[in-house]
């Protein structure tokens, strides 16, 4: 394989001065010999835990990419978003986004290195893909992407395939995240197809979401990255401003959002953003662990415990919510999503051992112990998924959100609030839950953490409902009902092949992004700080 090479350029001439070029991340000849070594396949180090089977395991891999091929156009390479049962190719939806393209490309380097797919053609659909993706339009000043393509033709949707409404075409930050980090993976992954993911990769600025005004609604010292921006007047009633944070090419609409919360899959753009030198360390820690343990933050559904510290200049609160005995630092919502997303391709726990190193296992655990203890559904794994009664959801363990509204565990929205001490009395301490969802991909990303766990929860899953079809485990299923979401989404396949590729492969996802450059980025950055998680309150 080969890795990334990060040139000299000083950070100071990335940051300063709007046209300053983007630091090109290049494919150097010295492949094997720099990345991270493997570690081997997770351990079960709990006495008594269940056994992971690698040969049922790689037979859901197997099924779960046959779903992804029955998505992906063959002419274009571009994966749908989603598909139903039937995995016929008239059935496929009619959009695809930068997320589920990046998907693709890192799950093929999970079927190539699990021998679902030989070399040969893992490389041709790659090439396939990226041809695609380089002439389809994009906002050319940032080298970002639109949030809706025609899966089949490449083209912006300015038109919903499903009901005809316009389309505004936007840039999402998170979405461009996801491509992103396979487009590192594939660069040091496949020689072929990784001079065509350099190309794409080295027009990419990740600055252009960067916004270190703090005088604009929302960003705290350090800076924020932006959840996106138009490049074309936006929809009516938009709430934003113009400007254009590389001085290159015309201003944009930028909105008033920002991602600043720690716990999220959105710190994935953070990521890319120090690993090429054009967003600085300090909006790593601009980000919110808990918000203040203060009345006049008294809103969220827990008070949070913690101390004050400082990172690269940044003061940081370093909070913690209490949940079943345990310190658990919380996300927006408390999905599986949100807080283990990243890790596919970071090697956070090694890196950052005080922080991603104990909030991760917490997280699973806490998820295990909701599913089978608090909410007594038999079943864990919470994270947004397709509603198995229609539409999609974002589902979660309440309590281990920031977000008052919630993610909830079941289809009736059972809402926990222990309250917030003195200042907000509790309203809902100990919830009576209904009909929980649960989504596969939620237990194949805690594979990482609890293999044997995951591997049972899903087993069970397998064995008690109807909800796996030839296309892998349908996307979710509410417990109590049993009915099923009997639909693949393309993301959530893609979760499941990096999450396999990692657990069977040898961490081939997170060996290809996290390398030895990549580490001498990130790790001095992230591995310096101490979160207030626990496994005891």
């Amino acid at each position: 394989m080969s890795d990334l090479t990060i040139p000299t350029t000083s950070r100071r001439s990335l940051l300063i001065g709007g046209a300053a070029s983007v630091a090109a991340l290049a494919l150097a000849p010295a492949a094997a010999a720099q990345t991270a070594p493997a570690r081997s396949t997770p351990a079960l180090i709990r006495r008594g835990a269940p056994v992971l089977d690698s040969r049922r395991l790689h037979g859901w891999a197997a099924d779960t990419w046959r779903s992804i091929v029955a998505m992906t156009d063959p002419r274009t390479g571009l994966p749908a978003d989603n598909i139903p049962e039937s995995l016929a190719a008239k059935d496929r939806s009619g959009y695809t986004s930068p997320t589920n393209i990046g998907g693709y490309l890192w799950s093929t380097i999970a079927a190539r290195e699990l021998g679902i797919i030989t070399r040969g053609e893992a490389t041709a659909r790659m090439i396939g893909t990226l041809k695609t993706v380089d002439r389809m339009q994009h906002h050319t000043p940032s080298g970002m992407y639109y949030n809706w393509y025609d899966p089949a033709t490449g083209a912006v949707l300015t038109t919903w395939p499903d009901d005809g409404n316009r389309v505004y075409p936007f840039l999402s930050s998170v979405d461009n995240g996801w491509l992103g980090a396979a487009l590192v993976v594939v660069m040091n992954s496949d020689r072929a197809a990784g001079q065509w993911a350099k190309r794409i990769f080295d027009r990419m600025r990740w600055d252009m979401f960067y916004d270190s005004d703090t005088a604009h609604p929302g960003v705290r010292p350090g800076g924020l990255m932006h959840g996106g921006f138009y490049d074309a007047p936006p929809p009516p009633g938009f709430a934003g401003y113009t400007g254009n944070h590389i001085g290159v090419g015309p201003d944009v609409w930028y909105t008033n959002h920002h991602y600043d919360t720690a716990v999220s899959e959105t710190r994935i753009t953070t990521y890319l953003g120090i690993l090429t030198g054009q967003v600085p360390a300090t909006a790593y820690y601009a980000t919110w662990r808990t918000f203040p343990d203060a009345c006049d933050w008294s809103w969220p559904e827990s008070r949070p415990t913690g101390v004050n510290r400082t990172y690269f200049g940044v003061d940081v609160y370093e909070g913690a919510y209490t949940y079943r005995g345990m310190h658990i630092v919380p996300g927006w919502g408390g999905s599986m999503f949100e807080e283990l997303m990243p890790d596919v391709f970071v090697d956070e726990a090694r890196w950052a051992p005080n922080s991603w190193g104990r909030n991760h296992p917490l997280h699973v655990r806490a998820q295990r112990e909701h599913g089978l203890v608090e909410a007594g559904y038999g079943y864990w794994g919470f994270s947004p998924s397709s509603d198995p009664f229609g539409g999609y959801r974002e589902y979660g363990v309440d309590a281990l959100g920031l977000n008052p509204d919630g993610y909830f565990s079941d289809e009736q929205k059972t809402n926990y609030d222990a309250g917030f001490g003195d200042c907000r009395p509790a309203t809902n301490p100990t919830p009576t839950y209904g009909d929980g969802v649960v989504t596969p991909h939620a237990s194949f990303l805690a594979m990482m953490h609890e293999p044997g766990e995951a591997y049972a929860n899903l087993a069970k899953l397998q064995a008690d409902f109807d909800s796996y079809g030839r296309g892998g485990f349908f996307d979710a299923v509410a417990v109590r009902s049993g009915t099923v979401a009997r639909r693949y989404l393309s993301l959530d396949q893609a979760m499941i092949m990096g999450s396999v590729g990692n657990v069977l492969g040898q961490d081939v996802i997170r060996r290809a992004f996290s390398t030895k450059a990549v580490e001498s980025r990130l790790r001095p950055v992230i591995g310096i700080e101490q979160f207030g998680a626990s496994p005891v309150a």
